[in-house]
């Protein structure tokens, strides 16, 4: 086999034809595997497949449209080309619309298939490229956005748990604690991680076409479109902030939850779709009780598992963690080196109360590396939330986790830098719980 030649599984029952196919596709430069019948061509396709399968429609114990859909079940995107005889078109049409390449109507040019299996492969490629960087990034995220301490941690097990199963959720939280986040994180570490996440958003039903935006509409009223929820099929609907959205638009999103199919504009019959619904909603405050109260049949319906997000101010250990965060991510997006946190910008930090919760305080790292933050920040007396032994406790930590990170985990250089007696750094390292195997590369 050439090295870097794309990978075709070729399935033809006609020997002469196989034998001339095979040969024309290695005369072109790819690697042909080539079966009678499918069923040994099976056995050569598992989910990370990077070539192409070429297959006659009308085959042997099983036909090239079984065939197809046992392809799907190892990998939905594993390009599939048909060949067909005339009379076996529209069984290759009828594929295309279930997600087959292209088809090819006996006799073909060899010229034209080989360029359709180049675009294939290289959709699979770039697929598989992609697919191989998420998984990367699944690896990296641990705390992250989350932090490290026991309420983060206990959030962040219940949420890989909650990832595996293929329930609706419902993630509650105050405003700014992350809920559009876990969402996209419970679909990226879910077994449908790579097929579509959308996000309908309750802004969409202030449009005087809402329902076409949302629910599409059919080809046989004009032009055809699809909508919100058919492009999230076979993989994941966020409906943000549920308790947004209008009550004369609920009975048609319950009804969707309830019996997975929806009615596009025009249609007469509803049309079915395989989802994981996840519903986000803000929790309300004590002085909202007075508001009227409104239908809850939509956040009911998906509250069976309920993620709830805690506030920042019941986490303060994370925050230093979650700072440095993101003042790392300002620093690349905006290309500058923050200056070193003040006297004034630390105890603003550990002290605050943070009622906005991760995007206060994202938006507080973006202003300190923008050197923002040192504009207005006059030192506060007295400031609530925490007593001088936790601000002394905090900077402790926070001294001894840096260092760490910069030295791998030395002990012994940390000892040296920072001129304190081995047994006082190994007592102080235990006391906030940091292990030095955990900073070595």
């Amino acid at each position: 086999m050439i090295e870097g030649s794309i990978s075709v599984v070729f399935v033809e029952d006609d020997d002469r034809l196989r034998a001339g196919t095979v040969q024309a596709l290695q005369l072109e430069g790819f690697a042909v595997a080539a079966f009678p019948a499918a069923t040994a061509a099976l056995r050569e396709i598992n989910s990370d497949f990077d070539g192409v399968v070429v297959s006659d429609v009308r085959l042997p114990v099983l036909d090239g449209i079984e065939f197809f859909a046992r392809i799907r079940q190892i990998d939905p995107d594993i390009p599939v080309i048909f060949t067909t005889a005339h009379g076996d078109v529209s069984m290759a049409v009828n594929s295309m619309k279930e997600g087959a390449a292209d088809f090819f109507t006996k006799p073909y040019a060899i010229e034209r298939l080989a360029r359709s299996v180049r675009q294939a492969a290289d959709r699979r490629k770039l697929l598989l490229e992609n697919r191989r960087l998420r998984s990367q990034l699944e690896g990296s995220t641990r705390a992250g956005w989350m932090g490290s301490s026991a309420v983060a941690s206990r959030t962040e097990r219940i949420v890989r748990e909650v990832a595996q199963t293929d329930a609706d959720l419902l993630v509650s939280g105050a405003p700014g604690t992350g809920k559009s986040h876990v969402a996209r994180l419970v679909h990226d570490l879910s077994p449908r991680r790579n097929r579509p996440f959308v996000v309908l958003d309750p802004g969409v039903f202030a449009n005087e076409e809402a329902n076409v935006l949302v629910y599409g509409r059919d080809p046989s009223v004009a032009l055809s479109r699809s909508g919100i929820i058919e492009r999230a099929s076979g993989g994941t609907l966020v409906i943000e902030a549920v308790e947004n959205i209008p009550a004369r638009d609920r009975p048609r999103l319950i009804s969707l939850v309830d019996h997975r199919n929806f009615i596009a504009l025009g249609a007469d019959r509803p049309r079915n779709v395989d989802i994981r619904i996840i519903g986000t909603t803000t929790t309300r405050r004590a002085e909202d009780d007075d508001v009227p109260a409104r239908d809850r049949g939509l956040e009911d319906r998906l509250s069976g598992i309920t993620v709830t997000l805690p506030r920042l101010f019941e986490r303060r250990d994370d925050i230093p963690e979650l700072f440095r965060m993101f003042v790392a991510e300002f620093e690349r997006s905006l290309e500058r080196s923050a200056a070193d946190l003040t006297e004034v910008e630390w105890h603003h930090l550990v002290s605050h109360d943070w009622p906005g919760n991760l995007r206060e305080l994202r938006t507080f790292a973006q202003n300190f590396v923008l050197g923002l933050t040192r504009l207005a920040q006059p030192a506060t007396q007295g400031a609530e939330g925490a007593s001088l032994h936790a601000l002394v406790a905090n900077f402790e930590r926070t001294l001894l986790e840096d260092a760490m990170r910069r030295t791998g985990g030395s002990v012994a250089e940390i000892q040296r830098n920072l001129n304190i007696p081995r047994k006082t750094l190994y007592d102080k390292l235990a006391k906030y719980g940091l292990q030095a195997r955990n900073f070595r590369s």
